[in-house]
């Protein structure tokens, strides 16, 4: 892989910030960078492409906006029933991850999904409903007690 540009490392740098919240996000990084929006764009498309972005993500800061219940529920789900039972509760708004794990003897639990509510009666509602929805009975909850601090790893700095 070819190394990074400077123009590169100070893209990068910009997009581990919290962007702006506004229509054109991007449009204020360009700026920032003295080039176009489109240029930029294109670089973060290539950077993509070539594998030294793999994701731009938001990190919901749920308590702030009134989600103070938020429940991991692990599913043991037949193999071949995995994908499609993890498109449904990927699909749910409730639901903000929902990713695939190994098992182990001790542990079956294959599908993980995390539900946030405004309370755990709430939780305990939408999860009763993926129970439903799934017909998937061996399920375990666990409530979160606490939020730990949320961070990204930084380059360049």
């Amino acid at each position: 892989m070819n190394s990074l540009t400077e123009l590169e490392r100070k893209i990068i740098r910009e997009l581990q910030k919290e962007l702006a919240i506004t229509a054109t996000p991007y449009a204020r990084i360009a700026a920032q960078l003295a080039i176009s929006e489109s240029d930029l764009l294109a670089r973060i498309k290539n950077m993509q492409e070539s594998g030294v972005i793999r994701k731009i993500g938001a990190v919901l800061r749920h308590r702030l906006v009134g989600y103070s219940a938020n429940a991991l529920c692990v599913w043991q789900v037949p193999e071949d029933r995995v994908v499609t039972t993890g498109e449904m509760f990927a699909a749910l708004p409730v639901v903000t991850h929902c990713y695939e794990r190994v098992t182990h003897a001790a542990w079956p639990y294959n599908l993980y999904t995390m539900v946030h509510a405004t309370t755990r009666d709430e939780c305990q509602h939408h999860i009763a409903s993926m129970h439903r929805m799934s017909r998937i009975d061996d399920y375990q909850i666990f409530y979160s007690t606490q939020e730990l601090k949320k961070i990204s790893m930084r380059y360049f700095e």
